[in-house]
């Protein structure tokens, strides 16, 4: 009987193990690429569940606002349904990255379903902004062995968090977002949060929208630079070093919003 089940005990242990990484302590000090840890003198500032209509529009106009480019895991269904939204958040400097086709938990593991999905997302993303993404981010932060294979095989780095700001309940409010934030703010994290309520309590994207500025303040303050994943040193290469936070030339903006406009 135990040689029966050796082989379902294997593959369990191979879907829930990786998982183990959801735990904050834990891959910080064993996975800190996983975790998002880059260089000390910058923060990454990543949105979870987007884009949607009703919310990540709010969010690009909030981050010209303060000249900061982020990285936004969008959901492969919710970008297939919205592409020129995700064409717009490409066209305003931010990068587009994956966080899989659906935002499921993955309760019993499924190998060949965690790579069918995972690829028509990257498809997805290809096909809408015409560039192949670069990170990948599973839903709930659970890395499954499956989900994990799947990234490998299609060239992703998974990519979690140091920091983030409960912002998908219903409670939430500006201060508690930018209070929880900052309970584990440091140079070199990597800070979540979600412009899109699609996963969680109606509404609170506001809370996360609001706190957007007092946590760019304090990262500027502390003499941080806040970006997208791909200034931050956890990918593969040297990191593309910014010296100023600028947006892009009113002239680049200029042909973006053209070449957006004629899709």
């Amino acid at each position: 009987m135990a040689a029966a089940f050796a082989p379902v005990a294997v593959a369990a242990a191979a879907h829930v193990v990786p998982a183990a990484t959801w735990l904050p302590r834990l891959r910080t000090v064993c996975c800190p690429r996983l975790a998002g840890l880059g260089r000390s003198d910058h923060v990454a500032l990543t949105f979870d569940d987007g884009p949607d209509p009703a919310s990540t529009p709010h969010f690009l106009d909030s981050l010209d606002r303060l000249a900061v480019r982020a990285t936004f895991f969008v959901l492969g269904e919710s970008a297939a349904r919205h592409p020129d939204l995700t064409r717009e958040i490409a066209a305003r400097g931010h990068e587009i990255a994956v966080h899989g086709w659906v935002h499921t938990r993955p309760w019993l593991p499924d190998p060949a379903r965690d790579l069918r999905e995972t690829a028509r997302a990257v498809r997805v993303v290809r096909d809408v902004t015409g560039a192949a993404p670069t990170w990948y981010r599973p839903p709930y932060g659970i890395l499954t062995g499956g989900r994990w294979a799947a990234a490998r095989r299609l060239g992703l780095r998974p990519v979690l968090w140091t920091a983030w700001g409960r912002d998908w309940t219903a409670d939430a409010t500006p201060a508690s977002v930018r209070a929880c934030v900052a309970a584990d703010l440091r140079g070199g994290g990597t800070i979540l949060l979600h412009d899109s309520d699609r996963a969680a309590a109606p509404g609170c994207w506001r809370a996360a929208l609001g706190a957007l500025p007092g946590l760019v303040a304090a990262c500027r303050d502390a003499g941080w630079q806040t970006g997208p994943l791909g200034e931050h040193g956890t990918g593969p290469g040297r990191p593309r070093r910014r010296t100023t936070e600028t947006r892009p030339p009113a002239h680049r903006e200029a042909a973006d919003r053209s070449a957006l406009e004629s899709t």
